[in-house]
Order: structure tokens, then C-alpha cells, then sequence
């Protein structure tokens, strides 16, 4: 029987990312994306709501750890894992459901440097990252048929 685990975000960095290295050698990238949902509530007033969503990025890690900082504009694609771990103190399981990227693409100019440009700027749209996993295709115009 097949299955679908999807996760389609777009939000904020709430803070810059932690890159750290496991025993193997590979990146390993973590931050919070904040999501924001609007609604009225009982006397019709409109009330924002708030979802911070735990983002890991194993593949690229480096380069959300370069272009990635803290109010970044994302869009993220990727799948949800729960993972857990038993408390040391109180030997009880703790579990943490997170976000596994494989997809990411920072949605406005890039913040860190001096190269910053408004986010309709020609210069903007073409320094614009892209990361995708590692086997993905990655296109460029000499691979279009037309």
C-alpha cells in the first residue's frame, strides 16, 4: 500500500542555524521555522497564531549553515520524523518530531554580507540559493530541450 509523508513550509528563521558534525563526517544542520496563521475568533477580530516547526537539514548542511540566518524568507519541502530518547534523570521516553529537509529555497535577498538587494532586484533573483538533496537533477538552461 503507499504512503505520503510530505511537509510543505513556508516561514521565518527563528534563529540562525547550528551546524555540528556526527561521528561520520557528515553536516548536519538545525533551526525553528516560524509559520503564521490568521484567523477571527468569536467576536470577529483577527488574531494571529503562531507554529515553530524543529528543522533538520542533513545533505548541503554547509550551505544553509552559510546563506540561512535568522529571518530568512524559506520554502521548505521535506518529511516528518519522530525520533526518541530516553531522559537520563527520569528514564522516561522523550520524543521530538521534526522536520528532514530535502528541498530549500531562501525566498528573498541574501542577508549576511555587504551584497544585500531588494527582493525584486535582478541581482536578487539570480544570487538567490537553492539546495536540494544530493541526487536530485539540478537544471540550468543548456539542459531544457527547447
Amino acid at each position: 500500500m503507499k504512503s505520503v509523508n510530505k511537509v510543505i513550509l513556508l516561514g521565518l528563521v527563528g534563529h540562525d542555524p547550528e551546524v555540528k558534525y556526527i561521528a561520520s563526517g557528515i553536516a548536519v544542520g538545525r533551526f525553528s521555522l516560524a509559520t503564521n496563521e490568521r484567523f477571527k475568533d468569536k467576536s470577529s477580530k483577527f488574531q494571529d497564531r503562531s507554529e515553530w516547526h524543529n528543522i533538520v537539514w542533513r545533505k548541503l548542511a554547509e550551505i544553509v549553515g552559510e546563506f540561512v540566518s535568522k529571518g530568512s524568507h524559506l520554502y521548505i519541502e521535506g518529511k516528518l520524523q519522530t525520533t526518541s530518547q530516553e531522559d537520563r534523570r527520569s528514564a522516561e521516553k522523550k520524543y521530538r518530531t521534526e522536520i528532514v529537509a530535502n528541498d530549500l529555497v531562501l525566498l528573498g535577498p541574501r542577508e549576511k554580507g555587504n551584497g544585500a538587494q531588494p527582493a525584486g532586484s535582478d541581482k536578487a533573483e539570480k544570487t538567490r540559493p537553492t539546495a536540494r538533496a544530493a541526487g536530485a537533477p539540478a537544471s540550468s538552461d543548456d539542459d531544457l530541450p527547447f
